[in-house]
């Protein structure tokens, strides 16, 4: 271990220690002096040297050290190479917590694979990005501590980056787990569509489309230029420029699939989003602002556009129009066995703040009962 300050500068408050060293050097006896008319024809005796009784003495070492504990309190002593290298077992999400207790070793510090990591005694937490997690709690742990994690036979929240760490850990997959939920399935998008009257053609192409995705389908269409709620996909096949009430909506949140007949500005990160067999591009768009502005390259009827009659069409339309899916989370535990392999990371220095808050505590207590003691005024 190596002790070490991390504020030296704190060390300046030490000049404070004048202050008592001159107080008790200055400070006069409380005896009160009192004239007797027989002591006049008294000849005067030398007065004798004042002396610091032992109690002064001590009150004042109480104070002067009082003050250099507040003063190395300002420097935020610390110790590096301290640190707890007991055994530490993390339990992942969906893991009986009494399976857990019964697996690990009796001394084992046990703690929820979650943000903070909390104590196996409380309540199961939420699922949580576990990999980051783990890398995180190895990271900040001492290098020859014992490290065992008890897993599920599932695992949620994984990337897609190997489990490497810096230091070999006992993983065990723990059987007689609690149940975990599957994801819920992603439910396909409301559309709304707007379009000119009389061409309402294109329409039933968009509403088979939503009623692929569920039934009963989250549909809307009408000649009408409300805008819809900004959950909804806006369908705008009214032809000529796009109004401006609608580049708003979407650069509010919204998204926006137009015309290939619409006339607008489109934004400078668009790229080509659906392509046919044939490499020609069907569908184009990007971001704007903090929603998305698509657009059709082609008329929307089977003669310029047969992907319109595919089975597909539906759930290419939603590909194109829902933002892209996060990458898969779930992978079974014996395939995401963590590996050594990592260098260890530098631990941080551990204060010793708390501990010196203690003694100073206990320091000033001293000193106020010596100081309001009764024995220092002699009768």
């Amino acid at each position: 271990m190596t002790p070490l300050l991390l504020a030296p500068l704190g060390l300046a408050a030490l000049a404070a220690l004048i202050v008592p060293l001159l107080i008790h050097l200055r400070r006069r006896t409380e005896e009160v002096p009192v004239d007797f008319a027989a002591l006049r024809w008294l000849n005067a005796l030398p007065r004798p040297r004042s002396k610091l009784c032992w109690n002064e003495l001590v009150l004042l070492a109480l104070r002067l050290l009082l003050i250099a504990l507040l003063s190395l309190l300002l420097a935020r002593p610390a110790v590096l190479g301290w640190h707890d290298e007991g055994a530490v077992v993390l339990v992942a999400p969906g893991v009986d917590p009494v399976a857990a207790r019964a697996t690990a070793e009796p001394d084992a510090d046990l703690r929820w694979i979650a943000p903070s990591f909390p104590s196996l005694d409380t309540p199961g937490p939420a699922p949580s990005p576990l990999s980051s997690l783990i890398r995180q709690f190895d990271a900040e742990l001492a290098p020859n501590a014992r490290l065992t994690i008890l897993v599920p036979p599932l695992l949620n929240g994984v990337d897609a980056e190997p489990l490497r760490l810096t230091r070999r850990v006992t993983w065990r997959i723990v059987d007689g787990v609690e149940r975990m939920d599957d994801p819920a399935a992603t439910e396909g998008p409301a559309l709304a569509v707007r379009y000119a009257a009389g061409s309402d053609g294109p329409v039933r192409y968009f509403r088979a489309a939503a009623r692929a995705w569920r039934d009963p389908p989250r549909f809307e269409a009408g000649t009408l230029s409300e805008l819809p709620p900004r959950d909804h996909v806006l369908i705008w096949l009214v032809p000529g420029r796009v109004p401006q009430e609608v580049v708003e909506w979407v650069a509010a949140g919204g998204t926006a699939l137009l015309g290939n007949n619409a006339q607008v500005a489109m934004p400078p990160t668009t790229a080509a989003l659906w392509r046919n067999e044939a490499g020609d591009v069907l569908v184009e768009g990007g971001a704007l602002s903090a929603g998305r502005l698509l657009r059709f390259q082609r008329a929307l009827v089977p003669a310029a556009m047969p992907e319109l009659l595919d089975a597909d069409f539906a759930e290419r339309l939603r590909d194109v129009i829902t933002p892209s899916p996060p990458p898969p989370s779930r992978v079974t535990s014996a395939a995401f066995a963590p590996t050594a392999g990592i260098a260890p990371f530098p631990l941080p220095p551990r204060e010793l703040s708390a501990w010196l808050g203690v003694l100073i505590a206990l320091v000033f207590l001293a000193e106020r009962l010596l100081a309001t003691s009764r024995r220092r005024f002699g009768a």
